[in-house]
């Protein structure tokens, strides 16, 4: 198996394994990525020790920074252990929600200044500046996909990455990176409901479906809803 690269956290793994190396571009919806990576950073704090969940709830557990300026951030950015209000901890879906759309630029960013990613600026009807990041070097994502195959093939054995998969999961991304057929992505999507990350993020996503189908649970459409 070749392992993923040293300093690469959760967060930063997922993106990987959700872009499209040549193209840049998510295999899945830009939004429920969004959601992923809100997810993944949680993730990554619980398994640091830096954070739990309680009830739906975030709460901090051990405040000293990390030395990942996203995780540092993101955890500077949560209310401090048994401080007032703040007691109860913060929604985790709400959190989610809320700061996807941050989460996933700040991470981007990170791994464009890392030359992990490569920045490309392009014009929608030649008017309108939007971007497109392929990896600088492809053997990365591949080593990351590599790594990913290897743990579902072992039953994804560790909490690591568990998470990790049912992250995959919730934001329907399974059918992009997993092969196997619908026994494979089966297996992920139960882990969807033991993690509590994976859970919250899937709540969103099944919120977003619901929105665009009317109010009608069933509703899907676009990308694949390997999660639900």
């Amino acid at each position: 198996m070749t392992p993923a690269h040293p300093g690469l956290t959760l967060p930063e793994e997922l993106l990987l394994l959700a872009l499209d190396p040549q193209r840049g571009k998510p295999y899945c919806r830009n939004r429920f990525l969004e959601y992923g990576m809100a997810g993944a950073v949680l993730a990554e704090l619980e398994l640091r020790g830096r954070i739990t969940e309680q009830l739906g709830q975030i709460r901090v557990i051990n405040p000293l920074t990390p030395q990942d300026p996203l995780l540092a951030q993101v955890l500077g950015s949560l209310p401090a252990p048994d401080t007032g209000r703040f007691t109860g901890g913060v929604s985790a879906k709400r959190w989610i929600r809320r700061t996807g759309r941050h989460v996933e630029e700040l991470c981007v960013d990170h791994l464009v200044d890392r030359a992990v990613l490569r920045r490309e600026t392009r014009r929608f009807l030649g008017l309108l500046p939007y971007h497109r990041h392929p990896a600088a070097d492809p053997d990365l994502p591949a080593a990351v996909r590599e790594r990913f195959t290897a743990a579902r093939t072992a039953g994804f054995p560790d909490p690591r990455s568990r998470t990790l998969a049912a992250l995959v999961s919730a934001i329907g991304l399974s059918s992009a990176v997993v092969e196997g057929g619908w026994r494979a992505r089966s297996a992920m999507r139960d882990l969807v409901r033991e993690e509590w990350t994976a859970h919250a993020v899937h709540r969103n996503v099944r919120q977003d479906k619901a929105n665009r189908s009317g109010g009608s649970a069933g509703g899907s459409g676009g990308s694949s809803g390997d999660g639900d």
